[in-house]
């Protein structure tokens, strides 16, 4: 029984150290954004190339979640949410997040607390494109949805729910 007992803690702790994710350090948050930024289609200036405020809500909505990947549900969403977000934002001509708040919420806390955070730990975004700007700005919403978890998915990239 001992060595079964000790088999299983060995895989255990294999298992871990396989799965073992960078500490969420600002460091390790600052160069997956860079590395992000690198990736996301900009013109030579960091100005985003999406042809729609669509397409910019997608890129930034990939964006979010790739800063915040270990707050990420990577699984479909369950069937009943812990809780819905939404939180309505600016961002201006310069990429630089302007405002948040939250427009609709189920009163839970540290769900809205952890929505707002992701929002801001992700930006500066990628430069807007002018056709999308009103007043130099750009308006957007997004909703996280959060499972029992605690982590969440972004509406605008979830997979569908669970049925049960």
């Amino acid at each position: 029984m001992k060595a079964a007992a000790a088999l299983v803690s060995v895989g255990t702790a294999l298992l871990a150290g396989c799965s073992a994710q960078k500490p969420d350090t600002q460091a390790n948050r600052d160069a997956t954004a860079k590395e992000i930024i690198e990736q996301v289609k900009t013109t030579p200036d960091g100005t985003s190339t999406a042809d729609s405020l669509d397409a910019y809500k997608e890129d930034l909505a990939r964006r979010i979640s790739q800063v915040n990947s270990l707050k990420v549900h990577v699984e479909r969403p369950q069937a009943l949410l812990r809780s819905v977000i939404v939180i309505k934002y600016v961002v201006d001509k310069d990429g630089n997040l302007v405002r948040s708040e939250v427009v609709r919420t189920n009163k839970d806390k540290a769900s809205e607390a952890t929505a707002l955070a992701t929002l801001r730990s992700t930006a500066p975004f990628p430069k807007p494109p002018a056709a999308l700007l009103s007043g130099g700005r750009v308006e957007l919403s997004e909703t996280w949805l959060f499972n029992n978890n605690g982590r969440f998915q972004l509406r605008t990239i979830a997979q569908p729910q669970k049925n049960e």
